[in-house]
């Protein structure tokens, strides 16, 4: 038990490093859920028939996984951008900017 609480008071500045930004989750059960799509689908559909497609499928699939984190609708943005009007910001600008849109576009 005394070799545990030294081995922790050793590392305790890097343990307690999370608490300097608690907006980082300390799992990483996020990254396992935005998988967790992608790989049904390719269970179901067997996968693409080409690089393009697969190209393809990932795109599409991260852009609306973005848009779902932003509480963005992901067919108001494809609309935005395929219309040309832009009204709607950069993704990775709302990302970077660490706030989720509050809009309904």
């Amino acid at each position: 038990m005394n070799q545990q609480l030294k081995r922790l008071h050793k590392h305790k500045s890097s343990l307690l490093r999370v608490l300097e930004r608690p907006e980082i989750p300390i799992h990483t059960n996020g990254s396992g859920n935005d998988l967790r799509e992608h790989v049904k689908r390719r269970k179901v559909s067997g996968g693409t028939r080409s690089d393009l497609g697969r190209q393809c499928r990932d795109t599409f699939s991260s852009l609306r996984k973005t848009c779902q984190k932003q509480n963005l609708s992901f067919w108001a943005f494809l609309n935005d951008r395929l219309s040309l009007k832009n009204t709607i910001p950069l993704l990775g600008d709302l990302v970077m900017k660490g706030t989720r849109t509050t809009t309904t576009y």
